[in-house]
């Protein structure tokens, strides 16, 4: 599936009836997507603390049901900003070209040109 098909299909099922106003620049889709971001990433995590900590097979078919929810939310939000997952994506390898020029390196992640990053990001 195309990114922009997967944003459509997503929009197909979000609720059309906010109970919370937008508040500043924050629309009630920006919201929304970020409580369900923060959510859906908790539930991924438990998931993994099952198989880390209680010694339990790990379920890769609920990190993908998770993994789908998230991407569920990051549509929503991508499409309330007005971008696209290609603008994203292309934007985020860009800053990390930024960061880490050859290639990761610790010293370059504790050290990192915000300035040089930010500009990348708003090319």
């Amino acid at each position: 599936m195309k990114p922009s098909k997967y944003i459509q299909q997503a929009k197909r099922t979000e609720t059309e009836k906010y109970r919370f106003k937008k508040t500043g620049n924050v629309t009630p889709r920006i919201e929304h997507a970020a409580m369900g971001i923060a959510t859906e990433s908790g539930e991924l995590m438990d998931a993994i603390k099952k198989a880390k900590i209680y010694g339990r097979d790990l379920d890769k078919t609920n990190l993908i049901e998770e993994l789908g929810d998230l991407m569920w939310y990051i549509a929503i939000l991508t499409d309330d900003l007005g971008t696209s997952f290609e603008e994203v994506w292309d934007k985020n390898i860009k800053k990390l070209k930024a960061r880490y020029p050859e290639k990761y390196t610790d010293e370059k992640a504790h050290n990192r040109n915000l300035p040089k990053e930010r500009k990348e990001l708003e090319k």
